[in-house]
């Protein structure tokens, strides 16, 4: 396993022996996640860190998306639930880039691949998206590298 996935099974473990139940569902939902993206057809057995950390960002992005209908539809209890399991999901990844840094990460990027043209864009963005991997939205970064093409 990789070293996240290694360090979200100590945290399992922390959280047994602190009897965290929040702490611990939202670890093993994690940990479930990547063992299934471990047995997927094909991938052998071990799950690198950047696979780990595409698999919380998109569960933190599930998270937020539920809590946030749930306070739509006034079920606040289920909302605290979903917010507190997004808090220990948001505990491994790294710091979220601003709106700046994603800016220039992507103009660096654009400079270094010489693309000129909307044409390029999918190029740039499977760059971009390794690069900021766990540290921006997809959609965001797709945001920045259409006003920069397009310019």
């Amino acid at each position: 396993m990789s070293n996240l996935a290694d360090t979200i099974s100590a945290g399992i473990k922390d959280a047994m022996r602190a009897k965290d139940r929040d702490r611990l569902a939202a670890l093993r939902d994690i940990k479930s996640k990547i063992m299934l993206e471990a047995t997927k057809g094909g991938a052998g057995d071990e799950v690198d860190d950047t696979t780990t950390l595409a698999i919380l960002s998109k569960l933190l992005k599930q998270r937020n998306e539920t809590a946030e209908l749930y306070r739509d539809q006034g079920r606040s209890d289920l909302a605290r639930e979903e917010e507190a399991q997004a808090e220990v999901i948001q505990e491994f990844l790294p710091a979220a880039l601003s709106e700046t840094d994603i800016e220039a990460k992507v103009a660096e990027i654009i400079t270094s691949t010489g693309a000129t043209s909307m044409a390029d864009m999918g190029k740039v963005m499977g760059l971009a998206t390794a690069a900021m991997a766990g540290q921006a939205d997809g959609k965001v970064i797709s945001t920045f590298v259409r006003k920069a093409l397009s310019s």
